[in-house]
């Protein structure tokens, strides 16, 4: 079975559009994903890290009543950045992520806390928050891993896919429970999320 990257390329490839990502705590990893594809070229545009709130703001557009208002991890932030990314690449879909990799809290939000959000042109097409488990590099490729989910759910399943709450734990404690993937992911039908700082 094709890698949920691939999956992403190939929808792109065929529908005819391109794609780009705002980041912030998996600074570029979901780009990184997405390029490691071969053909990738004819529907990725590239990515916009945005590790500082100043560079969310002056680069993606952020306004700064969101981030005063609502922090850098909320889904505020994640929608704005994922409107602003498709518009600083000019693309047709922009993913973006932001939450608290550790190893430790911020802005009052536990580690691990992570929200996602996906712009289709100017629409926020879907948004999710995570509750990940495990340490740094854990809580980054869940989000790279949940990312790529929502948006080959959205490209390839429709909006009922895009929207709602997940939970990852590491591979190695994660239990094949009913109604969960075989990533370690469970879904809910919450729909709030969490940014990292930075």
């Amino acid at each position: 079975m094709r890698s949920p990257a691939a999956q992403v390329v190939a929808a792109l490839r065929e529908r005819g559009e391109s794609v780009g990502t705002a980041e912030s705590l998996t600074g570029g990893l979901v780009c990184a994903a997405l390029t490691d594809v071969p053909g990738a070229s004819a529907a990725v545009r590239g990515a916009v890290v945005a590790y500082a709130a100043a560079v969310k703001e002056a680069v993606l557009g952020v306004p700064a009543q969101v981030v005063s208002e609502h922090g850098t991890v909320s889904q505020e932030c994640a929608e704005a950045m994922a409107l602003g990314g498709a518009r600083a690449l000019g693309v047709d879909w922009c993913v973006a992520t932001t939450g608290v990799a550790g190893p430790d809290p911020s802005e009052g939000h536990p580690v691990g806390t992570v929200h996602l959000a996906l712009a289709h042109g100017e629409q926020v097409v879907g948004h999710q928050v995570l509750t990940l488990r495990g340490l740094r590099d854990d809580i980054r490729a869940g989000t790279v891993t949940a990312a790529l989910e929502l948006l080959r759910g959205r490209l390839t399943e429709g909006l009922s896919a895009a929207r709602g709450t997940v939970e990852v734990r590491p591979a190695a404690t994660a239990s094949a429970a009913p109604g969960r993937h075989g990533d370690g992911m469970t879904t809910d039908t919450d729909t709030r999320r969490e940014d990292e700082e930075g």
